[in-house]
């Protein structure tokens, strides 16, 4: 069975169990920090969504450079950099006035531990590439479970404590998993990489445009998520059945992790750009099934079985494309686009909202990403001088 060949390899399991630890914190992140801005500090919800914004596009600027900075240095001396500063910055939270959290945002999101690129790298390098599907497989259902456990983990400190708790546990995570990080410094080449030098390759012989059309999918897909998400919430408000939303989010949670273990035990996959496709397009008939609320989460279960399965194989194609020594910007790119989707999403997506229905809101959604996939179709497609990964 694949997956029992991969967990077989040494260092694959826990990394799995430390990566999915590592993930948590960020995923309650946005929630804990808007409700210590509404609850704790008395801003409205646009206040706590420039912070959030902010926050985005320090990631998204600061996930490339900071992969670049582990190409050149290393693994430990990076994730020491971004624990303390994570560490810092989440701690301090809580103490410090709406004006100051606003301008410090942007730089923290920046030096945030990356553990998504990270993980995907540590696997590149102890999986061999026939196995990869399954070993990314894996960690995008990991990545599934961590956004059904960590905006509830941010809920219970929030309300049940304070979110001065939730802010300075979120802290606290990242110390430790930033410090066992440090600690087990992972291998992020493989030995027959590392073999070859460190010499950096020009970024045009890399970043072609079959890569871009990669990285152009990773977009796609999180801006139909994003869409959805916001769909649903409305669908649900719509109807009064707001009290179903998180049956509702764990149904298409589960959609996503059933088909992200299909994807990996498969002998044969479906493309990234089929995949993409059937996630953009399963999401458009949504639009008719919007009530009751519970026939609407059966109609999101086809299409979230495309998520994860598309995610992974995003994260397994640019582990093809991209040479070893450039590896980590690479993933950091992934995860910037990702960001990229994300942002372009939920204005998008927003403002349908707000000018029509949630019918249209799930139409939208899949209309876009189906825009998203047509565009990197013809940049996959190019079949001049595609870059090679460097073996």
């Amino acid at each position: 069975m694949s997956y029992r060949r991969v967990l077989a390899i040494p260092d694959v399991r826990f990394s799995l169990v430390l990566l999915f630890f590592a993930r948590l914190p960020g995923t309650a992140m946005g929630l804990s920090l808007t409700l210590h801005i509404v609850s704790t500090l008395g801003r409205g919800y646009g206040a706590a969504g420039l912070v959030g914004t902010a926050t985005t596009i320090g990631s998204a600027l600061g996930a490339p450079a900071v992969g670049r900075l582990i190409d050149r240095y290393g693994l430990r001396p990076v994730v020491a950099l971004c624990t303390i500063a994570s560490t810092a910055y989440w701690v301090s939270a809580p103490h410090l006035p709406y004006a100051v959290l606003l301008v410090v945002a942007l730089p923290a999101g920046m030096l945030a531990v990356p553990a998504s690129s990270i993980g995907r790298q540590i696997l590149t390098a102890l999986v061999p590439p026939d196995r990869r599907r399954a070993a990314f497989s894996l960690d995008t259902v990991a990545v599934e479970a961590s956004f059904m456990l960590g905006p509830a983990g941010a809920i219970v400190l929030s309300t049940q404590f304070s979110s001065t708790v939730a802010l300075t546990t979120i802290g606290c995570c990242f110390a430790v998993v930033g410090s066992l990080l440090y600690l087990w410094n992972p291998p992020i080449r493989h030995e027959d990489e590392v073999a070859h030098g460190h010499a950096r390759p020009p970024l045009r012989s890399w970043l072609g445009a079959p890569l871009a059309g990669t990285l152009l999918v990773a977009a796609a897909a999180v801006f139909v998520l994003a869409g959805m998400e916001l769909a649903l919430v409305a669908a649900l408000r719509e109807t009064d059945s707001v009290a179903w939303t998180g049956l509702a989010y764990a149904v298409i949670c589960a959609a996503s992790l059933i088909g992200g273990l299909i994807h990996g035990a498969a002998r044969r996959s479906l493309s990234q750009l089929t995949l993409m496709l059937l996630l953009a397009g399963l999401m458009i008939p949504v639009a008719l099934l919007v009530h009751p609320w519970w026939l609407l989460s059966l109609a999101l279960v086809p299409a979230n079985l495309a998520c994860a399965p598309t995610i992974a194989a995003t994260s397994e194609s640019v582990s093809k494309l991209a040479p070893a020594e450039v590896r980590g910007e690479a993933m950091g790119l992934q995860d910037a686009a990702q960001k990229f989707g994300l942002a372009l999403g939920n204005p998008v997506i927003g403002f349908v909202l707000d000018h029509s229905s949630s019918a249209w809101g799930f139409a939208a959604a899949g209309i876009g990403g189906f825009a998203f996939a047509a565009a990197a179709t013809v940049l996959i497609r190019v079949r001049s001088r595609a870059p090679q990964a460097v073996r």
